[in-house]
């Protein structure tokens, strides 16, 4: 092989060096650049909230743009990595890489000239051997450094920040909001309300037949002066306790219902205001065995736990409820569950001193929600 083909061989290698790094260089641009004109896209999208034939433009322009990106940067230097296009020639190589290493200067770009205007000239062949020779040892490849692409990295660290400082700073779901608009670019869709209803009650869980207030706030660029809510085909109006700032008290509710907030054309969302059924008392008796030796007639006291009895008389509590999962008799110092069957309970006890006690009604949601006092005086012998 002549020094003049290894010479052609290391121009061929500073060739695909040089398409390699424009490829390098072309995906960093366009990862920056494409990546910028998606957000520019969502931005014009996020403020405008165009029309469908608007997105549409918007979004083919996008692609178009995109598209434009990828062939100038990606494409085209792949196509001549490959020689799938012409890229630069030998005289071109030459004219770069001189440029880089000054002893080689016009040296290389002589020497391809020369190759060219050959003609079976046996001094001007030696002559081209020669100067290859001089331009054998110098390192053509170095010419390209690849870490100089570094630089580019700050055009693409731009888009990144913006998308951090918008989702740290503004508002998290923009991008995404507005990506769903620009690719549905034939769905029409409606611009937010200027405000929204904020329900701030910790809990909306009403005891059954007990009053319960529904405190909401308005959330926005404009605050309305009135508001209604509607629940169970009824519409009522809010009463106002400061800019933005209303209640409604639903009177005694004994079931679940729904309700929404409304105000200006703007509804809120669907809330549920459930109801805990509390642990009643429907009846109460009190059943009296007197000992034998007072020779009375055993009785029956209703709606009443207050009595005075002779001493080691055995007290029958029975009562009905509704809601009940727990009834108790309450001391100062001693707990006394009743039995129960079917929402019945009742509860025998000797009574020798007197008693003064409660009874509880509780359930599962509810812990002793009705507590009735009373007391059993008790007759020595």
């Amino acid at each position: 092989m002549s020094t003049f083909s290894i010479i052609q061989q290391k121009l061929e290698q500073f060739i695909k060096k040089y398409y390699t790094n424009e490829l390098i260089k072309g995906v960093i641009l366009f990862f920056a650049i494409g990546l910028l004109w998606f957000i520019i896209t969502l931005l014009v999208e996020h403020f405008l909230w165009l029309e469908p034939l608007g997105r549409t433009l918007l979004f083919w322009s996008f692609v178009l743009v995109e598209i434009g990106l990828f062939v100038r940067f990606i494409a085209f230097p792949l196509a001549k990595l490959f020689k799938l296009q012409r890229g630069i020639g030998h005289e071109a190589a030459s004219r770069i890489i001189g440029s880089h290493f000054p002893e080689v200067n016009d040296k290389l770009l002589n020497v391809i000239q020369l190759n060219q205007n050959q003609r079976e000239s046996e001094l001007l062949a030696a002559s081209i051997d020669q100067k290859a020779g001089e331009l054998n040892p110098v390192p053509f490849k170095s010419a390209i450094n690849f870490t100089k692409n570094v630089k580019y990295l700050k055009y693409a660290a731009i888009p990144l920040v913006i998308i951090l400082l918008v989702n740290l700073l503004w508002d998290r779901d923009l991008f995404s909001n507005s990506y769903e608009r620009v690719v549905n670019y034939d769905t029409a869709y409606e611009p937010p309300a200027p405000f929204s209803f904020v329900v701030v009650n910790n809990s909306l869980t009403a005891i059954e037949n007990k009053n319960f207030t529904v405190k909401a706030i308005t959330e926005g660029d404009v605050v309305p002066e009135n508001a209604t809510i509607s629940f169970n085909n009824e519409t009522y109006y809010l009463e106002q306790t400061a800019p933005g700032s209303f209640e409604y008290t639903f009177s005694q509710p004994n079931e679940a219902l729904s309700f929404r907030l409304n105000a200006n054309k703007v509804s809120s969302k669907e809330y549920t205001l459930n109801v805990v059924k509390t642990p009643s008392l429907l009846a109460f008796e009190m059943f009296l065995d007197y000992p034998s030796y007072t020779g009375k007639k055993d009785e029956v006291l209703k709606s009443t736990g207050n009595a005075t009895v002779p001493e080691g008389t055995t007290v029958t509590w029975n009562v009905d409820t509704r809601n009940t999962d727990l009834v108790q008799l309450k001391t100062r110092d001693t707990a006394f569950n009743f039995t129960e069957s079917e929402q019945e309970f009742s509860l025998k006890k000797g009574v020798y001193r007197k008693l003064d006690y409660a009874i509880t009604t509780s359930n599962e949601a509810l812990k002793e929600y009705e507590n009735l006092s009373f007391a059993l005086g008790v007759i020595r012998d």
